[in-house]
């Protein structure tokens, strides 16, 4: 039942992000240009919404659809992970014209070419995970299981 909850909220998440157009290259490349608050307002709308859930949820003590306790830790501080991560995501982004939540969107709206750029981050999250060990402490100080 679970998996059916998780479906519908994936597709009413696509068709919202399709709708708002925030998986539009032309609106990711006019945000980069800095020629227009479109994707700004999306994304601190969607920050924005984030922080008064996890309030709530804090606040109301809310469990997770499982009935297990939530857990919200905050994560140690790091600026090497930040940094590097940041401009290596920033990096990808760019040059694919695309973030990994509207790739998606733009793979069930039908753009193929898409497929390229999820192979593509696909292969580079597979690789994060074989040379994780191998990168400096920061990078995977905490287990993400």
């Amino acid at each position: 039942m679970k998996q059916i909850v998780y479906l519908f909220i994936g597709i009413l998440f696509g068709i919202v992000m399709y709708k708002s157009e925030a998986a539009s290259w032309f609106r990711i490349y006019e945000m980069f240009q800095f020629g227009s608050f479109h994707m700004y307002g999306i994304m601190g709308s969607a920050v924005l919404l984030g922080i008064v859930g996890v309030q709530i949820i804090k606040r109301k003590k809310l469990k997770p659809l499982e009935g297990n306790e939530m857990s919200l830790k905050p994560k140690e501080k790091s600026v090497a992970r930040y940094l590097i991560g940041g401009i290596v995501f920033g990096l990808g982004w760019t040059l694919a014209g695309v973030c990994p939540g509207p790739m998606y969107v733009l793979a069930g709206a039908g753009y193929a070419s898409v497929l390229v750029v999820i192979l593509g981050a696909l292969i580079g999250t597979f690789l994060y995970g074989v040379l994780k060990k191998k990168l400096p402490n920061d990078f995977h100080q905490q287990d993400f299981n």
